[in-house]
């Protein structure tokens, strides 16, 4: 045993040496950035093409076969939560295991659907462009996948094992800095992270954060969400049908607008009869028949980041020039159970420009260096495979 011990050391020496000293990296996937397994041993299912038991763990997502007509419905079923309005928890449907693969690996946050198919490309081009400049996947470069239909309250153990995972990387690597590169929701889950830590933590185990597309005081869309649902970019998935599951995930209404970037009277939602804004949201939910996303945002909302800075060096590369919904309009005659207009402002398409430029704030709050790329006509996903943000990244590491 201690021989091989020894040997797995020895192995890290030398693929330590391959990256020539490079900062390591670890990657921290947004909303829907983290493949996921599920394991079944359901009572009944709400179909009878639904699987109801499985004998090992298999892809739930993504896998685009899953959320193809019918069996969209079945999907559903097993990837909803079910919330507990008494422990203010909330719970997989009655015989789904749903586990998170792959920790501290890149592969699941680089690629979504396991076949390496094209639509389920995330972190990938990343990763290619740091192997090329002498990164080493899995120990120079790691992954930090977690269940991303939960919000900071319900991810604490995530915090701890990103803590170790950082620790780790950091002293396998010649005890060299980390740095951080976070996508979407993952730009405001690594600032609190960061916030749990000391600045001398921070100031021994990270180099840097880089966030793209950090969505730090929420967006309109989760609003528009519980309204009508997202087809995620997919003409084949209709909004109303990912909606059943959408709304049931605690991030959602980790995501809703944050009162330090929207005036608490600002309209969200118009209708006829009854403007909707950040003062009335509870009556929002009672109205749309969803009083479950209002107690998810009370159990979500201690953990908003605010205007807290991290205390660490950051990059924060965001688009704009977007065209991003900024409000819900429903015409004369309309209620909450139509479809409305959706009226656009700026943005990266997914995210609000104001919530994209939160970063900005940090630059009078803290001695660390607060750089803020904005790339104009970049929207919310293609931002990881723009050329102009991943020159900027290998660039920046070249000089780290």
């Amino acid at each position: 045993m201690k021989l091989i011990f020894n040997l797995i050391i020895f192995v890290n020496l030398i693929l330590s040496s391959i990256s020539g000293g490079l900062n390591p990296v670890v990657f921290i996937p947004g909303d829907g950035g983290s493949q996921l397994e599920a394991k079944l041993n359901k009572p009944g299912v709400v179909h009878y093409l639904c699987e109801k038991t499985t004998s090992a763990y298999f892809n739930i997502w993504l896998n685009l076969e899953l959320l193809t007509p019918i069996i969209i419905d079945c999907w559903i079923d097993n990837v909803k939560l079910k919330y507990n309005n008494v422990t203010r928890k909330t719970t997989n449907m009655d015989g789904v295991d749903i586990r998170v693969p792959g920790f501290g690996n890149t592969e699941s946050v680089e690629y979504l659907d396991p076949s390496h198919a094209s639509s389920g490309y995330y972190f990938k081009d990343i990763g290619n462009a740091l192997v090329n400049l002498g990164y080493v996947r899995n120990l120079s470069i790691r992954g930090a996948p977690f269940d991303f239909r939960k919000a900071p309250n319900e991810n604490q153990d995530y915090f701890v094992k990103l803590k170790g995972l950082i620790e780790t990387t950091y002293s396998t690597n010649n005890n060299t800095p980390v740095v951080l590169i976070a996508h979407s929701m993952g730009g405001p889950m690594s600032v609190f992270f960061l916030s749990l830590q000391s600045s001398s933590w921070k100031a021994k185990y990270i180099k840097s954060l880089i966030s793209l597309s950090g969505a730090w005081g929420g967006t309109i869309k989760a609003i528009k969400v519980y309204a009508i649902g997202d087809n995620l970019g997919s003409y084949f998935l209709r909004e109303s049908v990912m909606r059943q599951e959408q709304i049931t995930s605690p991030s959602l209404a980790w995501l809703l607008p944050s009162s330090y970037f929207w005036h608490l009277d600002e309209t969200l939602v118009e209708t006829e009869h009854k403007n909707y804004s950040l003062r009335n949201l509870q009556e929002y939910f009672k109205d749309i028949q969803f009083l479950d996303g209002w107690e998810m945002k009370k159990d979500s909302d201690p953990y908003r980041i605010n205007i807290t800075a991290p205390g660490v060096e950051v990059h924060c590369l965001y688009g704009v020039n977007v065209p991003t919904v900024e409000k819900l309009y429903y015409k004369p005659g309309s209620w909450l159970d139509g479809y409305p207009q959706l009226l656009n402002g700026d943005g990266d398409g997914t995210v609000n420009r104001r919530s994209l430029e939160g970063c900005m704030l940090w630059k009078r709050m803290q001695k660390q260096p607060v750089h803020v790329v904005p790339m104009p006509n970049t929207d919310h996903m293609q931002i990881l495979s723009s050329g102009g943000v991943i020159n900027y990244i290998t660039n920046l590491m070249k000089l780290s």
